[in-house]
């Protein structure tokens, strides 16, 4: 049975409903993934500004949290997902440096992961 995932999505409640949800998450995870990790601007960038900002300042990106905000904005924003940025004392001028430079997004393993699945 094929999934009509767009017929899904211009429903509002989708996430409401459990099974709606669980077929959705992985493939929203991954694109996700690639919004955060692969869009860029025309100068190397991050595409997305709120990642930009911290990408900028030495960040990298550590968690992606799956329907954490289920307000309307949240969802019409994000499908719900918001994302966790750490900032670690050792690593901030390396990451800033290698963002600022070639442009190269810094992201833990478990969020790269999501680029590979579907």
């Amino acid at each position: 049975m094929t999934v009509d995932r767009s017929a899904i999505l211009s429903n509002p409640t989708w996430w409401q409903d459990g099974s709606l949800a669980k077929t959705m998450k992985p493939i929203l995870m991954h694109l996700a993934a690639i919004y955060l990790l692969e869009e860029k601007r025309p100068n190397g960038k991050a595409l997305d500004r709120v990642a930009h900002f911290h990408l900028a300042n030495g960040a990298q990106i550590e968690q992606l949290n799956w329907l954490a905000d289920r307000s309307a904005n949240g969802m019409e924003q994000s499908f719900g997902m918001m994302i966790n940025y750490l900032y670690r004392l050792d690593r901030i001028e390396a990451n800033h440096e290698a963002y600022t430079g070639e442009g190269e997004i810094t992201a833990s393993a478990p969020i790269r992961s999501l680029l590979r699945q579907r």
